[in-house]
């Protein structure tokens, strides 16, 4: 299944943040990411089904950083005045059409630069959540999407950096020290 509705704007609004993910204010998404990028609020999603396989998706053409690139589930930016909580579960419906629980493992600031494109520069807060059902794509964010056991991943990463997201592999390489064993021991992973 497959849907084409428009949920990205340029123009909407970011929360910045300061190093230590205060909020500080608002610029446009556009402003956000063009040159060195400024530093604002964002978050990731891994999604896992029963079999322990990871949810990627191929971000779309459209896309102005990274596009065609593969990377982790979902992620996105929540919207001023949204709590962070609301924005994952908004944005998972948005892109893949998948409703699960989602917890919350960690948050990191990082610099990732397209070259003369723009940047991410993002104070990222990285969620997990386990589902099996149905998945609904946004054709206008996602190109192709597939599960994949860690093992192939782990390959593929090594073998192909460069088809992948920075975030993805920044994120990926810390839950796989200090989270994995938790997310694939989670109940909600049984059910």
């Amino acid at each position: 299944m497959a849907r084409s509705e428009d949920v990205s704007d340029s123009g909407e609004e970011l929360i910045l943040v300061d190093e230590l993910d205060r909020e500080i204010g608002h610029s446009s998404k556009s402003d956000c990411h063009v040159g060195n990028g400024i530093l604002h609020r964002a978050f990731s999603i891994f999604i896992f089904n029963n079999r322990n396989e990871l949810l990627l998706q191929r971000r779309s053409a459209e896309k102005p950083l990274w596009p065609d690139y593969w990377s982790n589930t979902c992620c996105s930016h929540p919207r001023v005045g949204e709590l962070m909580e609301e924005a994952v579960s908004r944005r998972l419906v948005e892109e893949l059409g998948i409703e699960c629980p989602l917890n919350f493992l960690y948050k990191f600031k990082y610099h990732a630069q397209y070259g003369a494109v723009g940047a991410e520069h993002e104070y990222c807060w990285v969620y997990y959540g386990h589902y099996d059902g149905e998945v609904d794509v946004n054709e206008r964010e996602i190109a192709e999407w597939r599960y994949i056991d860690i093992a192939s991943l782990e390959s593929e990463v090594a073998a192909s950096p460069e088809n992948f997201t920075p975030w993805l592999k920044m994120e990926w390489a810390q839950i796989t020290n200090s989270y994995l064993d938790t997310i694939l021991q989670d109940p909600q992973a049984e059910s």
